[in-house]
């Protein structure tokens, strides 16, 4: 639509120096008589555009203006961005993207150098350290399925490594910690339940439909992670000082106890579960279960059985 080509190619305006009737042409797949005539279009709609002729010819915006931002300081608007950019990275999304440069045509031409050095201070980037490959294809699939309220179907391997088939009612994408996950209600369980984007295979979106129940990502956000005390066990830890960074990395400062040569001893709640131990096993020998008893039996058996494996 002509309308949409033109909000288009002032927000191109906006946020680019000078711009080429050649490149809005070849970008908006239409003559540059017809950007002629929508440049002029813009003109009487009072957003100043200034043509210059020449081999670095072309459009742009007169430095003082910018569309009105209203009540948004120019560091509101530098949170925007950095944030919409740090999803644009991961899922690769066109429709974020046009949002990109919708935000940054608020911002005055005068003002871009102060926003780049804003950027330069601060960068989110919800890519894996491990350079794993998200899998956008995968992403853009449950966001469909969400959007068009489809059941989906994948394989699934829990943290067991059990193997099972899933159909579910997707409600929601969640990043959080390390990981990327799909919060929705599995029809095996018939409940709900929150499943990590890895260990999903053979994705299918169904041609089925489902009525959206009432459950948000805002429930599961408060209480994800939050445990009853009787589910959790005591832990105390004596850490060598070598491992003391790593300590500092996971534990909060007042479960941490430095001790007078450097070793940490730390307090902490946890549940009991199979990823804790592996955490521990992950020190090595520079730290030591102290309580409870039964968790340091494990640990030492399981360190017993990484030396068997070796030896046979």
């Amino acid at each position: 639509m002509k309308l949409d080509r033109l909000l288009a190619i002032t927000m191109l305006l906006l946020n680019r120096k000078r711009i080429s009737a050649k490149e809005l042409s070849e970008r908006f797949e239409v003559s540059q008589r017809t950007i002629y005539r929508d440049v002029e279009a813009i003109n009487q709609a009072g957003v100043p555009i200034v043509s210059y002729a020449g081999n670095t010819g072309g459009y742009e915006i007169m430095d003082q203006y910018r569309l009105d931002r209203q009540f948004l300081s120019l560091e509101e608007l530098q949170s925007i961005i950095v944030g919409l950019k740090g999803i644009h990275s991961t899922l690769g999304d066109q429709d974020i993207g046009t949002l990109l440069d919708k935000v940054g045509a608020l911002v005055a031409k005068t003002e871009q150098s102060t926003i780049a050095d804003m950027n330069n201070q601060l960068i989110i980037d919800m890519n894996p350290w491990r350079g794993e490959k998200l899998g956008k294809e995968k992403l853009n699939n449950l966001r469909t399925a969400i959007r068009e309220s489809r059941l989906v179907s994948f394989q699934y391997m829990s943290s067991q490594s059990e193997h099972t088939a899933r159909t579910v009612e997707p409600m929601g994408i969640v990043v959080k910690g390390f990981g990327w996950y799909l919060y929705g209600y599995c029809l095996l369980r018939q409940d709900f339940r929150v499943f990590r984007l890895s260990r999903m295979k053979a994705l299918e979106v169904l041609n089925r439909t489902f009525i959206r129940k009432e459950e948000t990502l805002e429930k599961l956000s408060y209480g994800w992670g939050k445990r009853e005390p009787s589910a959790c066990i005591q832990l105390v830890l004596l850490a060598q000082p070598n491992v003391r960074a790593q300590v500092e990395d996971y534990f909060q400062s007042e479960q941490i106890e430095v001790q007078s040569d450097g070793s940490t001893l730390i307090t902490a709640y946890q549940p009991d579960e199979p990823w804790l131990h592996g955490m521990l096993l992950s020190y090595g020998p520079s730290l030591r279960v102290l309580e409870p008893p039964h968790l340091a039996e494990l640990i030492k058996n399981k360190a017993q059985q990484i030396v068997q494996l070796y030896e046979n």
